[in-house]
This record gives C-alpha cells, structure tokens and sequence, in this order.
C-alpha cells in the first residue's frame, strides 16, 4: 500500500538521525499510527539509550492500544542493553507491525517477527526492503562478517592526483567538500590513514567544520615508527586514537610505554608475506574493537591495498576541476595489468560542492 510504504519512508527519515550515534547498533527509526492519524514517533538517539520502538511508545499522544507500528528493520526479541521491543509492543496493545526488513542479527533474525505473530499481532515485511537495507549497509556487513564497512575517500584534480611531487595537497578541493568530509567523518567510526600521512600531513582527522562526534583515529604504522608529536596525538581527550602494528613491534616496550602515555592504544597483527601489515587482519582487529565503519582517507600506498585486496565497499572521490600532471596519483598498484581485467565501479551518486564533483562509487 502506498500509506505503508510512506511510513516506512518517514521510519528511515528518523532513522537518519542517529547516524554517528548510535553505533554498532543499527540506525532505526518508529512512527505508531491509529485512525489514520500519527500518534507517536521515535528513533533510537544513542547508543545504550532506548530503541526506537520504546521512545515511539513513550511520545504517543493517544492510547497505542489498537494502533499500527510502523518500524524500518525488526524490533529485538533478545535482551541487550535494553529490553526486548517486542515485548514492550505486545504489552501495548498493538494490533499490527509493518516491519521494512528483516534484522540478519543471529540474535534477532525473523524471530522478533515470528514472536509478534505468535502474540496474534498482524505482521507485514519487505516494505521499501532495498532503501531498509541501504541505510543500515554499516550494520549489516559488520552483523555478518564481524568487520568494518569500508569506504575509501579521496581528493584528487581531474588528472587523478592527490598531491604535487613535494607533498603539497592543502587544499586540492574547496571548503565546501572539505565540510562534507567532516560530515562524513562524524558518521563513520573511525578515521584510518598510514603512517606517511600521518608525517607529511599531519591531519587532526577531527570534526571541525561540521556538527558530530569526533570519530576513532587509527594509524597503521608496521614498524611502530611513528612521530609522538603528532597532531592528534596532542588533541587526544577522549583517548580514540589508535595505532594497529606488526607483532614484531611488541619487541619496542618503551616506544608502546609512550604512546600509552599519551592515551594512545596499540594494537598488534600479522604481516603478510610482503612484510606490511594484512589488512584483513586489520579490519578484524578493529572489528574486535566495535567499530562498524571505517573512512580510509590516505594515503596513495593505503588506497592502493585496499582497492587491490578487494576490501573497499564503497569510495567516494572528491573532483576538483585542476591539473597537475607529473605528481602523485591516488593510486597506484591495484593489481590489474590487462584491461579487460579492471575493476569495475558503478557510479551510485553524483553531487556538486561549488566547483568539485563528488562521486559515491560500488563495486559491481
């Protein structure tokens, strides 16, 4: 129906807002309607705080008792942080639950659903599915495979480089595409770059042009040769700074000392054959660590590895209408040596920042 079908999209819309807040539990959003008319209308704000459904309930103006749930993925039938929802919806008096998809969380997984049938409640799925599951791809993935979400963000000129051949990249885009870096930044849990770019940039990888939290810093450094004076290192009041290096850097206690010293957490993996770190094991460290998505911003080196190792769910690369010619591509290495053997991207979204082009970018 397309009331359903319109609540479902007002669901998503709430949703929305807990982007960067609610993580490693899904984005999920609630609108109770009777008569015809919405009566209450919630979304889950924070981690550990009420979910959607509950806060839905709480706002209602008029008794629930009666009334249709609409919600974007299926309400928890377990204990977590909180109480099971769909206790908290049998108790209500809730007639009917339009549900936009299926939670592939083990612990929920159709059982919420089967648990409102049961109860003699009206259940519906499958409602906007497609957009369901987009706005919760963080979730999903990380549900399944217990690893990050990972995007690869680059600025590069129309020529496809990243910097000049004396490092030189501030600022390559405009302030308006640097904004919506910092935006993206504030959804993402983590921020990851190299250690070259931690020393030729220095970034702060903070949020400083938008509004959101400041997300978890992480620095793959194999030899654990990195500089202590570093930026974020120096603006580290939350402790979110992260350095993932090589078994082997166990053997350097006093380097490991200092950076505890200054809030800095170090984590250990396995190198590949090529002596750099192996970026699965990476991504599963870092998993271990609850954090659903990544945002790896540089360098060439980094970009290249991910690309190459086909572990990039989605880039979005920042178009700025320059030239430079001789310097610094974006990538290098991507493992292809035969045309008919590139990668292929599909072109997912377009959008203008003054005179930049931003393209959202999945594997096909």
């Amino acid at each position: 129906m397309v009331h359903d079908d319109s609540y479902i999209k007002l669901t998503l819309e709430l949703a929305a807002k807990g982007k960067g807040r609610v993580s490693p539990n899904p984005l999920v959003g609630c609108v109770i309607v009777k008569n015809h008319q919405i009566i209450g209308a919630g979304y889950h704000e924070f981690f550990g705080g009420p979910h959607a459904e509950i806060n839905a309930i709480r706002s209602a103006r008029d008794d629930v008792k009666g009334a249709t749930l609409y919600v974007n993925l299926e309400p928890c039938s377990h204990f977590g942080k909180t109480p099971p929802c769909v206790d908290a919806i049998i108790q209500a008096g809730i007639t009917k639950v339009v549900i936009g998809t299926l939670d592939n969380n083990p612990l929920v997984s159709g059982k919420g659903a089967e648990a409102l049938t049961r109860s003699g409640i009206e259940v519906k799925t499958g409602v906007l599915e497609k957009e369901c599951l987009e706005l919760n791809r963080f979730f999903f993935k990380f549900i399944q495979k217990r690893i990050p979400y990972v995007t690869v963000k680059v600025a590069q000129t129309l020529d496809g480089k990243i910097a000049t051949l004396n490092n030189q990249s501030k600022w390559i885009t405009t302030k308006a595409s640097r904004e919506e870096v910092h935006r993206m930044r504030a959804y993402y849990d983590a921020v990851l770059i190299g250690r070259k770019t931690a020393l030729i940039d220095d970034p702060k990888l903070t949020v400083r042009l938008a509004d959101g939290r400041d997300p978890k810093r992480v620095i793959l450094d194999s030899k654990l040769r990195i500089d202590l004076k570093r930026a974020m290192f120096g603006n580290n009041p939350e402790k979110n700074v992260i350095i993932v290096t090589a078994l082997e850097s166990k053997e350097k206690p006093k380097k490991i000392a200092s950076l505890k010293k200054l809030g800095i957490k170090v984590i250990f993996v396995a190198t590949g054959k090529d002596g750099q770190l192996s970026l699965p094991a990476v991504l599963k460290a870092l998993g271990k660590e609850n954090i659903m998505s990544v945002l790896v911003e540089g360098g060439q080196e980094i970009f290249s590895a991910f690309i190459r190792e086909k572990l990039t769910d989605e880039m979005r690369i920042f178009i700025s209408p320059k030239l430079l010619g001789k310097c610094l591509c974006a990538f290098s290495d991507v493992g292809v040596t035969l045309l008919e053997k590139s990668q292929r991207w599909e072109i997912r979204r377009v959008e203008r920042f003054d005179e930049d082009v931003l393209l959202e970018l999945r594997r096909t």
